[in-house]
């Protein structure tokens, strides 16, 4: 099992465990695909997958500010060639300032 955790901490020292816990949670079995469990940021399709699915209908957030969550996120991951879609739903949420509602 990865640690998503140590991962997320990569990018943010203070990552709040349970909002993690509750991101791998909802994910679920879509983790345990490689391919499902990395974002792609170079494929717009993923993106906008992302906006719509993560952003839209979890996090309640869409439009401009969506697209700006997802791209800044994108820019911090950029030297990351294995984006963890854990991590970088953990990101998006925290950039919006969602992880209470997670």
């Amino acid at each position: 099992m990865t640690d998503y955790l140590a991962d997320v901490k990569k990018y943010d020292d203070a990552a709040d465990e349970a909002a993690v816990n509750k991101i791998v949670k909802h994910l679920g079995i879509a983790l345990r695909n490689k391919d499902s469990a990395l974002v792609s940021a170079s494929d717009p399709t993923e993106l906008d997958r992302v906006k719509e699915k993560w952003c839209g209908k979890k996090l309640g957030v869409t439009g401009p500010d969506a697209d700006a969550a997802v791209n800044a996120v994108a820019k911090t991951m950029a030297g990351d060639r294995s984006k963890s879609r854990v991590t970088f739903y953990y990101l998006v949420a925290k950039h919006l300032d969602k992880l209470a509602v997670l």
